[in-house]
């Protein structure tokens, strides 16, 4: 297949993976990389704060001892 079919078939959605697993050998997939950071920015950010991080109940969801809210 020439240049502007190889063109036509990296543009279409869906196949980086195997795209990356032919054609560009030894080389990452668009949705592996993206994968991968996600993965790196959420362990970076389990670190800096925590496991529970953003599970704050929101004040007006907050009990106060007498079983009444705000």
């Amino acid at each position: 297949m020439g240049a502007f079919g190889n063109l036509i078939r990296s543009l279409t959605p869906g196949n980086d993976r195997e795209l990356a697993a032919t054609q560009y050998r030894g080389q990452e997939s668009a949705s592996a990389e993206a994968s991968r950071l996600r993965a790196e920015r959420h362990r970076a950010r389990v670190r800096r704060d925590g496991d529970n991080a953003g599970t704050k109940v929101p004040r007006r969801h907050r009990k106060h001892g007498n079983g009444a809210f705000n």
